[in-house]
């Protein structure tokens, strides 16, 4: 017994090094860090670093930048991610279906903006909303509608972001629900069939509930992603207009990398990392009990 346990830590040894390498260190030294002043000045001679405790955080809660940056990461997660969850689902049924052709073709399509460099695409995106010569804009003008000033209205701005984000993801979380689609027995719907159960009927009872897992996971990972939304307001929108569409890990950056404050930076980064962890043991927790996980 002693022997095979300790070859299962041999085994597990690689892993649990990698882990506590390139996660449980960072996100040490990032609280450590967020307990101090972390300057310029303390990057020069660390005698200039100072120990303040919570001061970051306490001075953070206080900041009307985080609350906003905070609501509008809420904002893209909430609208986000059930958007991009029924465009996945909705297109991984579509190519399921045993009348659609040409599967490969179709998926191919849509897996090839997950493939696509994220900045290429953003920077693609920002020509194709631009206000005056815009393919969106000139589509509306066709139709007779005015055009719409995407990246420069507030109320249009985050939308559009979420927008590409969807586009953005729809193949990658295509890709998994697919892959949990063809694995349903097809007895169940067979007996679903014979039993007379219409189709809705059938996707209720039989689909979903055996897709729990792989609707669990692809939630997960697209909210974990969602909530470190940077590059598409960074490259898109630069976080304006009017600061609507500056993210929480945006504001961590303009706070590390343009004011050089690394201190709240981290302490920015540690209150994102810690409102993530809690968000997804919430989902795990209630998977659990519904017997998903």
């Amino acid at each position: 017994m002693k022997s095979r346990r300790m070859a299962a830590w041999m085994f597990l040894a690689p892993a649990l090094l990698v882990l506590g390498v390139f996660f449980v260190l960072p996100v040490l030294g990032g609280f450590a860090l967020s307990l101090t002043d972390f300057d310029p000045y303390a990057l020069a001679d660390l005698h200039n670093l100072r120990f303040i405790g919570l001061g970051n955080y306490l001075a953070l809660l206080q900041r009307p930048e985080f609350w906003s940056a905070l609501g509008n990461t809420l904002y893209f997660v909430l609208v986000g991610v059930p958007l991009t969850m029924l465009a996945s689902l909705g297109a991984a049924l579509l190519l399921n279906h045993r009348l659609t052709r040409w599967h490969a073709a179709f998926r191919t399509a849509l897996f090839a903006p997950v493939v696509t460099t994220l900045v290429a695409a953003a920077v693609v995106w920002r020509y194709v909303f631009n206000t005056r010569f815009g393919l969106a804009n000139g589509l509306l003008s066709g139709l007779g509608l005015d055009p719409v000033d995407w990246l420069g209205d507030p109320r249009w701005a985050m939308p559009t972001l979420i927008l590409f984000a969807v586009w953005k993801n729809l193949g990658y979380n295509m890709i998994l629900f697919l892959a949990g689609l063809q694995s349903i027995p097809p007895q169940l719907y067979e007996a679903a069939r014979i039993d007379g159960a219409s189709a809705p009927r059938t996707f209720w009872h039989v689909t979903l509930p055996m897709l729990g897992p792989t609707l669990l996971m692809v939630g997960i990972l697209t909210l974990s992603g969602y909530f470190q939304m940077f590059t598409e307001p960074y490259v898109i929108t630069e976080g304006g207009p009017l600061q609507s569409t500056v993210s929480v890990l945006y504001l961590m950056y303009e706070d590390g990398f343009k004011w050089w404050n690394l201190g709240m930076a981290s302490a920015v980064a540690f209150m994102l990392f810690v409102l993530m962890f809690a968000i997804t043991s919430g989902l795990l927790l209630f998977a659990r009990r519904r017997g998903h996980a």
